[in-house]
């Protein structure tokens, strides 16, 4: 496409305040060396919402050949917590609790879990997320507090690395 020409699609990588900070999160989640473990990735498209698209692997097992709990709770923790910090623009927040709800186990296969920023927006963020297996079927549910840390987003490594 020309220069003078116009796109009905966004740029995703356009130069917008918000659209830098949603992709230097997504640069920040690929950063962290535990999410070197999984096959997943973080997309963040508007303020208030993530999405994390995990691929369960019989890696992720527990003894009677289901994903482990520690797997749901990584896919909705880091949903819901993407989901908060896309309204936190200067500092890193920390979990402080997370309620989770098992629905259904999960094998193998995609699971999509989505983020939602519901109050908060000084010291305190309350985000609750869900997961979608493959056949579209909520397998968890959780709801996860979040408060603003001293570690500045800025001075991450991830966060702060050049546009790719």
């Amino acid at each position: 496409m020309k220069a003078h020409e116009s796109s009905s699609e966004p740029d995703r990588d356009a130069g917008t305040g918000a659209d830098l900070h949603y992709r230097a999160l997504e640069r920040l989640y690929r950063s962290a060396p535990v999410n070197a473990l999984f096959d997943s990735s973080l997309h963040i498209e508007g303020e208030g919402s993530a999405r994390l698209i995990f691929n369960v692997t019989e890696s992720c097992y527990h003894a009677a050949g289901a994903a482990h709990g520690t797997i749901y709770f990584k896919m909705l923790d880091d949903a819901a917590f993407y989901a908060a910090n896309t309204l936190v623009t200067d500092r890193f927040l920390l979990t402080t609790s997370f309620n989770l709800h098992f629905t259904k186990p999960v094998r193998t296969g995609r699971v999509i879990a989505e983020g939602r920023w519901v109050s908060g927006r000084r010291r305190v963020y309350v985000a609750e997320s869900r997961l979608i297996d493959e056949e579209g079927d909520e397998i968890g549910r959780g709801t996860g507090t979040f408060m603003r840390s001293s570690i500045l987003l800025s001075g991450l490594p991830g966060y702060s690395a050049a546009r790719e």
